[in-house]
């Protein structure tokens, strides 16, 4: 199938903010679905673990699991995959590099149904892959040049209010050398539509060429990763990106997929604080990593 591309003005971000509180992370049958990745010592993930070993409460209150998944989800839960690469004139040394890695990544991942493939720079384009197509996909990921600036919340921006449309699991990907130079879209404006998504976000910042705006661009990168249960990487070297991206991939296929449907049942539109336990001895001492949280549905 014909890669086709998203037209979306950025005038309807705020709309799409606003829609999304009808549909964080929920099934017709109202069930909250939380992805968990569970570390163990020396940084493993831990697998094998069943449905008795979690325990999810919601403002403090338990909640029953009604929905339990291993792995990347087969038909249950379709995986989409979202890539976001950083074509900005800074990038000129490590485009290459990084796309070659990410061609890698797709092709080694073949649980996913589709990609979507957003570049940016000063400009932001949006376009949707099936696996069929994927030569498409990746004679467009090396045709890019490095030039411009950088519109990195507009990119995400464009890419969560795409996926709205998708349901599933959704793994984005974002790679930029750098903090956002040129956006519509503010950083306050774009956390809030992280959270109200249903995506989880890796993020890889080369940020080799920042020098005084380094720890900012760090810190923010770590919180989009944050609210999202994902994780942030900060290689000091090209040759990283693959140990990364196969680090990814291994926690794509090993996560755990956790639902609920919640025991308040106000459609109030507020935050509810999610926590995930693991109660299983072979779990003791383990980290777990997922959403701090979501938006109720509001009428």
């Amino acid at each position: 199938m014909a890669a086709f591309r998203f037209v979306i003005v950025l005038a309807l971000f705020a709309a799409a903010a606003l829609d999304a509180r009808q549909q964080t992370f929920r099934t017709s049958a109202d069930v909250v679905v939380l992805p968990v990745t569970v570390v163990g010592k020396g940084n493993s993930l831990v697998r094998g673990l069943t449905r008795d070993d979690f325990e999810v409460f919601e403002d403090g209150k338990r909640q029953a699991l009604t929905f339990f998944n291993e792995g990347a989800g087969g038909a249950a839960l379709p995986l989409h995959l979202g890539l976001l690469l950083d074509t900005s004139s800074s990038m000129n040394r490590d485009l290459a590099a990084a796309v070659s890695a990410a061609i890698r990544f797709v092709n080694a991942v073949d649980e996913s149904v589709d990609v979507t493939f957003v570049d940016f720079a000063t400009e932001v384009r949006v376009s949707r892959f099936s696996p069929p197509s994927y030569a498409h996909l990746f004679e467009r990921m090396r045709s890019n040049k490095a030039e411009g600036s950088t519109a990195l919340y507009d990119a995400l921006g464009l890419y969560l209010t795409a996926a709205e449309q998708q349901d599933g699991q959704k793994v984005l990907l974002l790679y930029t050398d750098g903090e956002d130079s040129t956006s519509s879209l503010r950083y306050g404006h774009m956390i809030e539509m992280l959270r109200l998504s249903d995506v989880m976000v890796y993020a890889i910042g080369y940020l080799d060429s920042l020098r005084g705006s380094h720890g900012t661009a760090q810190l923010r990168l770590n919180d989009l990763a944050h609210q999202t249960g994902g994780e942030a990487f900060f290689p000091v070297d090209r040759k990283q990106l693959d140990e990364i991206y196969a680090k990814i991939e291994e926690e794509i296929t090993s996560r755990y997929s956790l639902g609920f449907i919640s025991t308040n049942r106000a459609a109030d539109g507020k935050w509810r604080k999610v926590e995930v336990r693991v109660t299983s001895p072979s779990g003791k001492g383990a980290k777990v990593r997922a959403r701090p949280g979501y938006f109720a549905p509001a009428r």
